[in-house]
């Protein structure tokens, strides 16, 4: 592209934002790469709740599709949305299986939580969260959300596993968890993979992580990780109707409502904010205040997101940890959740394609990611314990609850306690103390 004419410069300032084309590509399609494991992971977790498969996997991709195209063209941000981990499972498990509702009830609940989250975003509310959080719980996050997405991948490819333990006398035996098998195919693939990828960053070559997980893909072949048995290249994807508009609005006044909705708005809310935070510090997107921008922009895509996934057939839709790995790669703007956005459009037709990439195979750069994103920890405070501590909560709690969500809850907490028993109130905006305070009563209740 030469001079400032293209449509993709003038719409997605990629100049301003020390970015082009070809980067912003090769990101985006990195971010869908390292998070195209849902397109398979929800339908089958939310076919546990009775949910049809194939009609799921439309509805994800679809969902992610829409949600993704919103945060590319309305707030030129270079995150992306799919339904989320986690939230699927409570959806599945905790509300259908669990509580004995039907997954429509469940999907009414999505749609409601995505509602309120519109009305949320509408009054600057969700917006006013972010900005309260202090820049060094903010860096804090971004450390934590390394850690978090480099657990999630030594998980996905079996390098760490759970280990054997139980509870007795009051005393935790054994281990949480533990190294897995290295010479088992997933993980030793995901090794080989780390290796490649690792020589490839070294080397100062574009699109390492890319690269890593293609290679990775196609070495798995050969080690029967990558299964090609019946492989097609073009698939018609399959029919959303069973799942399309099948809301049960029936007990929505119910307590257990209230329960759910209470749950899906928590967990969603501040996985959603600690991803923008912790991605956009990685990416030295925050301005001179240490605000996000055009923050507005990107909840709104994630609350019409969830709105329209809860119509399509899905769980809720959030902001995607993944995103990190193609802001890794220097995505910037909107043109690499353009980017993602078309892939998931090209995976409704090439769905075997996809389909076929082991977890094994997108472990190593989700791995690195984790280095990655540990960069903001040289800018937190540590000789100040009433910054430092809260940090070091913030970071650990990710990884060790697996949940971004609680990390921000004990860094948030820990923040208004020493500051104010230390004399230091005035750090602490009104907002923080009730948040913390709502904090607390969720712990309670």
């Amino acid at each position: 592209m030469k001079g400032n004419d293209g449509f993709l410069e003038k719409k997605f300032r990629l100049s301003e934002n020390n970015t082009n084309v070809k980067t912003e590509v090769m990101a985006g399609i990195t971010t869908f790469m390292t998070m195209a494991y849902i397109l398979i992971v929800n339908p089958i977790t939310l076919s546990a709740a009775g949910m049809d498969f194939g009609a799921v996997f439309t509805a994800t991709a679809l969902s992610a599709l829409i949600a993704t195209l919103i945060m590319a063209l309305y707030a030129n941000l270079p995150f992306a949305l799919a339904p989320g981990m986690g939230l699927n499972a409570f959806f599945a498990l905790s509300v259908v299986k669990g509580m004995g509702y039907s997954w429509q009830f469940a999907l009414t609940a999505v749609f409601l939580e995505g509602i309120i989250f519109i009305i949320l975003t509408f009054f600057n509310i969700r917006e006013a969260i972010i900005n309260s959080i202090p820049l060094n719980l903010k860096r804090a996050v971004s450390v934590g959300i390394g850690l978090f997405v480099a657990l999630i991948g030594l998980v996905n490819s079996g390098i760490v596993v759970s280990g054997k333990f139980h509870v007795g006398d009051g005393k935790l035996d054994g281990l949480v968890v533990q190294l897995g098998n290295l010479t088992s195919g997933p993980a030793l693939l995901a090794v080989i993979g780390l290796l490649i990828t690792g020589v490839l960053l070294a080397k100062g070559v574009k699109g390492a992580l890319l690269i890593g997980i293609l290679v990775s893909t196609i070495l798995g072949i050969p080690m029967g990780v990558t299964n090609v048995e019946g492989f097609k290249l073009i698939s018609a994807p399959p029919s959303i109707s069973p799942v399309m508009f099948k809301l049960d609005f029936s007990n929505v006044f119910s307590v257990d409502m209230l329960i759910i909705l209470f749950t899906f708005l928590f967990v969603d809310m501040f996985d959603t904010v600690g991803t923008l935070v912790g991605v956009a510090t990685k990416a030295d997107m925050l301005d001179e205040n240490g605000k996000v921008p055009r923050a507005k922009q990107a909840l709104f895509a994630d609350a019409i997101g969830t709105t329209l996934g809860a119509l399509l057939g899905t769980s809720t839709v959030t902001t995607y940890v993944e995103s990190a790995s193609g802001v890794a790669e220097g995505g910037r703007t909107g043109l690499t959740a353009l980017s993602t956005a078309g892939m998931f459009c090209l995976a409704l037709l090439f769905s075997p394609v996809f389909i076929m990439i082991p977890g094994a195979a997108t472990a190593p750069a989700l791995i690195l990611v984790g280095l990655f994103m540990m960069s903001p920890i040289i800018k937190i405070d540590f000789d100040d314990f009433t910054e430092a501590i809260p940090a070091f909560l913030a970071i650990v709690m990710m990884p060790f609850a697996y949940s971004i969500s609680e990390g921000i809850v004990f860094g948030m907490i820990s923040y208004v306690i020493l500051k104010t028993f230390t004399g230091k109130s005035k750090d602490v905006s009104p907002l923080l103390y009730v948040i913390s305070i709502l904090f607390v009563i969720k712990f309670l209740v």
